[in-house]
């Protein structure tokens, strides 16, 4: 999906961030990382799921990681860049960036 205007409805980028949660808790390695790196628990995920601040974390998380994001934007077919303006389009997200 290429998203050609870096303006994002919220809802879409709710649907694009539950892709990343789901990308990450189908990868065990990715999912270990997450758990380490924030310390949520695994059963809140699901429970967390729609939470605005959970799926800006997830997107966070694979900022901090060049392997899951490339990985992630390949399958998903936009670049790192388009997930920069997911990021900001979220519920909460910081707009000082």
């Amino acid at each position: 999906m290429i998203l050609k205007n870096p303006i994002i409805p919220s809802d879409t980028a709710e649907t694009i961030a539950l892709r990343a949660l789901a990308y990450v808790v189908g990868r065990d390695t990715a999912l270990k990382q997450l758990i380490a790196q924030t310390g949520v628990a695994p059963s809140s995920l699901h429970e967390r799921a729609s939470d605005p601040a959970l799926l800006a974390g997830v997107l966070d998380f694979l900022f901090s990681n060049e392997t899951f994001l490339v990985d992630f934007c390949e399958i998903e077919g936009f670049s790192p860049d388009n997930l920069d303006h997911v990021r900001q389009a979220l519920s909460g997200a910081p707009t000082d960036w």
